[in-house]
């Protein structure tokens, strides 16, 4: 076939035309047969002979094709249909989802612990290890008032150092920046400044703490000194996973499993979580290299996860095994038959909710500017 080229540039080809259906009946396939130029692509090659396009036969209707490609199935050329997208189950389905899995396994602990206590070997373990130890006893049973404000002051401050630390990790452009006076250019989020200074009050207050317990032989409370207390443990938690947690003359004083728990919460997971608190802040000198601050970050999130659960668990314990007299004794430092404990522990969660509320920068700008410089973005 011949080619050429037009005043354009554009290199043109010689094609036979393609011809259809004739336009008459018995008449000859139109157009008329004939050539025609079209422009050429980058691989074709002018030289190679032209594929020619043997007319187009009509079959009539009903009859069997004859084309073997026909009976080959659908042609490959064609897309199948879309499918129908795939809609995630909504937030309410998945809630409840979880709580009926969770109401599911708390059936099955239940019924197993049950079943493990009627066991002979079972029950005669839980006869020789009631649950609490003999020091825990001897310890006392009345909680002295510097105790009772130190314990709302720990509360508190870590409902507010979770809340701002959760507000740190979340923002993406800080509201406000604080500064110190003598270091300008330096600056942290006021977030991330608040959070630090609750954590010096939360530290200061262990501190306290810690000084108080061994001075007035409170540490008896929480501190093992046998290793009895692990096959009480083991009976405890037993006794509570079958919603049979010990009678309250054996409660008075903290059983073995509170007493590790609170051992565990003190004594392992307060220092970690100074530790790594103290890698992460603006504190900690920017020579000391040594420790990453992402083995620090990796800790203090699970750390703070674990006193989120300790609070939980605690609080419901101390709800489900005598509201009463044990808010009586944890906030009017006795078990007498009084409303005091009942009044007052309410009154210390309006308080700690108020507090939640206001932690935020237009609240925290005012404080922040006593310590330093508090600017905008």
């Amino acid at each position: 076939m011949a080619t050429a080229t037009t005043s354009a540039g554009v290199a043109m080809r010689e094609v036979q035309v393609r011809r259809g259906l004739p336009r008459e009946p018995g008449g000859e396939p139109w157009p008329a047969a004939g050539t025609a130029f079209v422009a050429m692509r980058a691989d074709d090659d002018a030289d190679a002979p032209t594929e020619k396009t043997a007319p187009a036969t009509v079959e009539p209707a009903g009859a069997p094709s004859t084309d073997p490609a026909s009976h080959a199935g659908p042609s490959p050329a064609k897309s199948p249909a879309p499918r129908k997208s795939h809609q995630p189950p909504s937030a309410a389905i998945r809630w409840a989802g979880a709580i009926a899995a969770l109401a599911a396994l708390v059936v099955v602990v239940v019924a197993g612990s049950r079943w493990l206590l009627s066991l002979d070997g079972v029950a005669a373990f839980v006869d020789d290890y009631p649950g609490t130890t003999a020091e825990a006893q001897r310890a006392g049973i009345e909680i002295p008032a510097w105790l009772e404000w130190q314990h709302f002051f720990n509360v508190f401050l870590m409902a507010l150092i979770v809340r701002t630390g959760l507000m740190v990790s979340r923002q993406t452009r800080p509201e406000a920046y604080w500064a110190r006076r003598s270091d300008p250019r330096t600056r942290v989020s006021l977030m991330a400044w608040t959070h630090q200074a609750l954590d010096v009050l939360w530290v200061t207050n262990g501190v306290v703490y810690a000084v108080a317990l061994f001075a007035t032989g409170q540490w008896q409370r929480i501190v093992p000194t046998s290793w009895d207390v692990f096959p009480h443990a083991v009976s405890t938690g037993l006794q509570y996973a079958a919603l049979m947690p010990p009678s309250h003359a054996e409660a008075a004083g903290y059983n073995a499993l509170q007493q590790l728990g609170y051992f565990t919460t003190v004594f392992v997971a307060a220092p970690l979580a100074i530790a790594s608190g103290a890698r992460m802040s603006m504190f900690w000198p920017a020579g000391w290299t040594r420790v990453p601050v992402s083995a620090a970050r990796s800790l203090h999130f699970p750390v703070m996860l674990y006193f989120v659960v300790f609070t939980v668990l605690h609080v419901g314990l101390v709800l489900s095994t005598g509201a009463l007299d044990n808010l009586n004794r944890m906030y009017a430092g006795s078990g007498a038959d009084s409303w005091v404990g009942l009044v007052v522990f309410p009154a210390s969660l309006v308080v700690i909710g108020g507090a939640l509320v206001a932690v935020r920068p237009i609240v925290v700008a005012p404080l922040g500017r006593v310590f330093g410089i508090v600017s905008g973005r």
